[in-house]
C-alpha cells in the first residue's frame, strides 16, 4: 500500500491523555484512535495486526475442535437472572429498549451459549464439543486504563466446551492449554509467558492464568524456580508454596494477564436445566469450562514488550506489513520495486509522502514493520537496496532483481 493512500498519519508527539505505552505508541503511529476512555477505534493498520492474531487464534481454536459461532451482543436481562448474575455482575452495561425491556451488553456469554447448545444436545453421543466465537464485549469498568490491556470495550475469544462427565473435560482442559502455547509461540510471547494458578475455580480448587512478564502488568505473580508455573498474588497465601511441585521458591514478577480458563461444572448448565441421556437412558448434568483470550488486549502487551525508544517492532507473524519501502531521490526504482513486492506477494507500505528522508526513517521505526527497505543512491552504487530488519542495527545489499527472494527466503 502507498502511505499516500492511507488516509491516517503519525504524529512526533504522545497523547497527554495515555499514560500507558501501548496507547500512546499505537495512537502516535495510527494504528488506534481514542474515542472515549477505554474505547478506541482500529484505524486499518491497527486493524491489520488485530485480525492477523484472530487468525491465530482461530487456526489454534479449528484444530483443537472448536466450531466459531457469532452470538448477541446484545442480552435480555432474562437470561442474566436464571444464573442470578443481573444484581451482582458489577461490570454488565445495562439498558433499557423501546420495548420498555431491560438488556445488558455482552460481557461475557455463559448465558446465552449454555442454552443455545442445550437445543442441540440430546444425548451421550452429541458430548464433547466446544463451541467459540470472537466478537466485542463490553464491559463497566470504573477505572479503564493501561490502553487495550483494561477497556470498557475490546475483542474477546470466548470458548465454551460440554462434556458428559469430569474426566472428559479434564482431558479437554489439557488440550486448550497446549493450544494457548502454540498461540503464544506463533505470536512471540512464549518464552516470557506463564501457566498461573488462579483463584475463581467453580469446579476445581484453581482456575488457570496465563500471564506475560511485563513491568506494565497490573498483576503480581510468583515463579517457581523448580517447575516454573506460577502462582497469583490473590492466592499466594493460601498455596504457601507452588501447587504443582510444592517448591517454596518462588520469584515475584509484574505481569500481565493474556489468557484464563476455568472448569465451569455445572455452574451454568444447572440454572438452565441442561442435561443430556446417558447410555443407559438416565439424565445426567452437563459439565463445562471456559477459555478466554482477547485479541486486543494480546496486541497491547506484544507492543509494551516489543519495542525500543524509537517506536514498536512488531513480530512477523502479526506485523501490519513485512517491508516498509522508501526512496531517497529514487522514485522510480522505488515505484519498480514496490510493484514487484505486490506481484510476489509480500506485504509492503510504500511511503511515498513528499517527506524529508530523517522523517521517513521515524516513520519507518515508529510504525515497526520487520523490514525496512531503502533505494538511495548510495545503496544503489553499492549494488541495490538496503535492507534492515527493525530489530537489528545491521543492513545488506541486495541486488534489486534479487530482494524478492531474499525475503521470502
Amino acid at each position: 500500500m502507498r502511505q499516500s493512500k492511507l488516509f491516517t498519519r503519525t504524529y512526533k508527539e504522545a497523547p497527554k491523555d495515555e499514560s500507558s505505552y501501548n496507547a500512546q505508541t499505537l495512537m502516535r503511529a495510527g494504528f488506534i484512535d481514542k474515542l472515549a476512555a477505554g474505547v478506541y477505534t482500529f484505524l486499518p493498520l491497527g486493524l491489520r495486526v488485530h485480525n492477523k492474531i484472530c487468525k491465530i487464534i482461530r487456526e489454534e481454536m479449528d484444530a483443537i475442535g472448536g466450531q466459531e459461532l457469532l452470538m448477541p451482543a446484545l442480552t435480555p436481562k432474562e437470561v442474566w437472572e436464571t444464573t442470578d448474575r443481573w444484581a451482582h455482575f458489577d461490570a454488565l452495561f445495562k439498558l433499557t429498549g423501546g420495548d420498555d425491556k431491560e438488556y445488558a451488553l455482552g460481557a461475557t456469554h455463559e448465558e446465552i451459549v449454555t442454552p443455545t447448545v442445550a437445543k442441540q444436545v440430546l444425548s451421550y453421543k452429541d458430548l464433547s464439543l466446544s463451541v467459540y466465537q470472537i466478537q466485542t464485549k463490553f464491559r463497566n469498568e470504573k477505572r479503564a486504563k493501561a490502553g487495550l490491556m483494561r477497556g470498557r470495550e475490546f475483542s474477546m475469544k470466548d470458548m465454551y466446551s460440554f462434556h458428559p462427565n469430569e474426566e472428559s473435560l479434564n482431558e479437554y482442559y489439557k488440550i486448550v492449554q497446549k493450544a494457548y502455547f502454540k498461540i503464544f509461540e506463533r505470536l512471540g510471547l512464549i518464552d516470557q509467558t506463564y501457566l498461573t494458578y488462579a483463584s475463581g475455580g467453580a469446579f476445581s480448587k484453581y482456575s488457570h492464568e496465563f500471564q506475560t512478564l511485563s513491568e506494565a502488568g497490573e498483576d503480581t505473580i510468583h515463579i517457581c524456580q523448580q517447575c516454573k508455573i506460577a502462582i497469583n498474588q490473590e492466592i499466594i497465601e493460601e498455596s504457601k508454596g507452588c501447587p504443582h511441585c510444592a517448591s517454596t521458591d518462588l520469584q515475584a514478577q509484574k505481569a500481565i494477564e493474556v489468557g484464563n480458563i476455568f472448569k465451569l461444572g455445572t455452574k451454568f448448565s444447572a440454572p438452565f436445566n441442561f442435561k443430556y441421556r446417558d447410555a443407559e437412558g438416565n439424565e445426567r448434568p452437563v459439565i463445562m469450562g471456559c477459555y478466554g483470550m482477547g485479541p486486543s488486549r494480546v496486541m497491547g502487551t506484544i507492543v509494551e514488550l516489543a519495542h525500543d525508544e524509537r517506536g514498536i517492532i512488531w513480530p512477523e507473524a502479526i506485523a501490519p506489513f513485512q517491508v516498509y519501502l522508501l526512496a531517497l531521490n529514487q522514485d522510480k526504482e522505488a515505484d519498480k520495486l514496490y510493484e514487484a513486492l505486490k506481484t510476489a506477494g509480500v506485504e509492503v507500505l510504500y511511503n511515498d509522502l513528499d517527506l524529508g528522508m530523517g522523517e521517513k526513517m521515524a516513520d519507518a521505526d515508529l510504525i515497526g514493520c520487520p523490514y525496512r527497505i531503502l533505494i538511495s543512491p548510495k545503496s544503489l552504487a553499492a549494488g541495490g537496496a538496503e535492507i534492515k530488519r527493525r530489530n537489528s542495527t545491521e543492513s545488506v545489499i541486495v541486488d534489486l532483481k534479487k530482494v524478492v527472494d531474499y525475503l521470502k527466503k
